[in-house]
């Protein structure tokens, strides 16, 4: 699973969204360097293992031909107290990392394969994701 090597601090804020203003990506829209992509279609926080889960039907779904590229990274801890803890005594421990979406985001690219198989690689991974997303093209 994907997580970074060291974090500034063990616990972040959950920071405000303001619900006036769409969350639309304006960086990391565009397919960058495969010919398919898989964009995102509204906000999300994705965790390590979903992003793995689709990383790995692509793997097995193109078999050793292609390139895959991922471009979301998680890198945002987040925390989470037992069950049936009660109220207070603090912020719970981190259980792992997010990776922050916006809509209109790419999440993951692919190269070298027949446009078929490409874009039923990508609906598959799109699956395993917790958000509505969209095959996209160069």
């Amino acid at each position: 699973m994907l997580l970074p090597k060291k974090v500034k601090f063990r616990k972040w804020h959950k920071m405000r969204v303001n619900p006036k203003t769409k969350q639309v990506a304006t960086r990391g829209n565009t397919v960058a360097f495969g010919s398919f992509g898989l964009k995102a279609e509204e906000p999300f926080w994705i965790k390590s293992n979903q992003i793995e889960a689709a990383r790995k039907v692509m793997a097995r779904f193109v078999q050793k031909t292609g390139k895959i590229w991922i471009r979301i990274f998680p890198d945002r801890p987040i925390t989470s107290k037992p069950p049936e803890v009660g109220m207070g005594g603090g912020k719970g421990d981190p259980v792992g990392y997010v990776a922050p979406v916006k809509a209109g985001t790419v999440l993951f690219e692919i190269d070298g394969v027949p446009e078929n198989i490409a874009k039923e690689a990508l609906r598959k991974a799109g699956a395993k994701l917790p958000l509505k997303t969209k095959v996209i093209s160069r």
